[in-house]
């Protein structure tokens, strides 16, 4: 007998169908014996309903509402998954984040996990139910609903086999594993047997949409073994895990389009200590995650002057031009100009650390295609660069066929 956490994202769960379709997978895993607990995301397209119904009444609206409201979506798959394992005679009860023993800290939208005493799961497991537990939420300390950030089911269910000491987890999805690519863009995609965790934690925080990058980074801290494999058929899937070897004979592993950033380019900013530190802390204390970032001087008559760009994710462009509005007086840039049309594509693999001229050969590839660059950034096992938005594709297809298909 054993103890498998499994995840099932929006997909997996869009319709009374395919929730009867994963009762009847769980169902099959606790006929064997196995203790079975399962995290669910709210069904496809229903996060982004209730975001647009809360954005309609109000533009900004307030984080900890968002949260009270976005949690709604979890909670409604978690009873429906139950009510569908009952259907089939299995015992099973739901549990929201905060029921499972999820603790987190007070960023509304993005919290961070700080525990997990999962006391509730452990005794209705002994009980020989299935568990069914609300991805995406937690609860503070003092008793406030809080949500994980998009994808942050994942973090659920990987957290919960680290505190569970599961015996396996498994991330179900629509697609069968983690590919060198979109298969969407590139039919010619090829699944991975297995990536490194550093492999995956690139790939899923420059937009490759298998996993999100803070469950890998869970993951890797407390050695959770997992399976990213499809919730439609029975096919094997990605094995992500420790680093190993021969993984290094692989120069590049994959190719990522993350179509979701946005550039802001402060112009004339003063050339004085201080003030970039001034920026950044503001834009650190609102929770806004700041990627790229490039300074080139301006060269024109006065006082010393700079040009400051940087990238994050779009949905945060309207709160990030609000908090560099309140700092504007005191940081004297001259002024905040936003680009939302451009896409980070980005190349990645451990066995780029053991290899030179990958850059090179790179950019090659992109000035062929005729695609301009606008910013680049560079780690060990990964090269990004940003792109006009309308390039992408074009982008990901080119470095694919350079990089990743026979006899290249």
């Amino acid at each position: 007998m054993s103890l498998i956490v499994q995840k099932y994202g929006g997909t997996s769960v869009a319709n009374s169908e395919r929730i009867k379709n994963v009762a009847a997978r769980v169902a099959k895993y606790r006929k064997r014996g196995d203790e079975v607990v399962v995290v669910v995301s709210a069904m496809s397209g229903v996060t982004d309903s209730l975001i647009k119904l809360a954005k309609d009444i109000m533009p900004l609206p307030s984080e900890r509402e968002m949260d009270m409201l976005l949690a709604t979506g979890e909670q409604t798959t978690i009873a429906l998954t139950a009510i569908a394992l009952q259907a089939l005679g299995v015992d099973a009860v739901s549990l929201t984040g905060a029921q499972a023993g999820i603790v987190t800290d007070g960023v509304h939208t993005k919290a961070k996990i700080q525990n997990i005493t999962p006391k509730q799961v452990h005794a209705l497991l002994k009980e020989g139910k299935v568990v069914i537990v609300a991805g995406f939420q937690g609860q503070t300390p003092d008793g406030n609903i809080t949500t994980l950030g998009r994808g942050g089911s994942d973090l659920t269910a990987i957290a919960l086999a680290a505190a569970l000491k599961a015996d396996l987890c498994q991330i179900y999805t629509d697609v069968d594993g983690v590919y060198t690519t979109d298969p969407r863009i590139v039919p010619g995609a090829k699944k991975l047997d297995e990536i490194s965790y550093d492999e995956m934690l690139e790939l899923a925080s420059l937009g490759a949409k298998v996993m999100q990058s803070r469950s890998v980074e869970f993951a890797k801290k407390f050695g959770v073994v997992f399976e990213v494999r499809s919730s439609l058929n029975e096919n094997p899937g990605t094995l992500v895990k420790e680093e190993t070897h021969h993984m290094e004979s692989v120069v590049i592993r994959g190719v990522s389009l993350d179509r979701n950033q946005a550039k802001i380019t402060l112009a004339a900013v003063p050339d004085k200590p201080g003030v970039a530190a001034r920026i950044f802390r503001a834009l650190g204390d609102a929770a806004i995650n700041v990627d790229m970032i490039v300074q080139s001087a301006s060269h024109g008559a006065g006082s010393p002057a700079t040009d400051i760009s940087f990238t994050l994710d779009k949905p945060d462009l309207l709160k990030a031009k609000k908090v560099l509005d309140s700092i504007k007086p005191e940081t004297g840039y001259r002024e905040a100009i936003a680009e939302e049309k451009i896409a980070k594509v980005s190349i990645v693999g451990v066995g780029m650390r053991s290899h030179s001229g990958i850059a090179a050969k790179m950019f090659e590839t992109l000035a062929q295609a005729d695609i301009n660059i606008d910013m680049i950034s560079t780690s060990e096992i990964k090269i990004s660069v940003i792109i006009s938005l309308e390039k992408g594709e074009a982008a990901v297809k080119a470095l694919h066929e350079a990089f990743l298909e026979t006899n290249k």
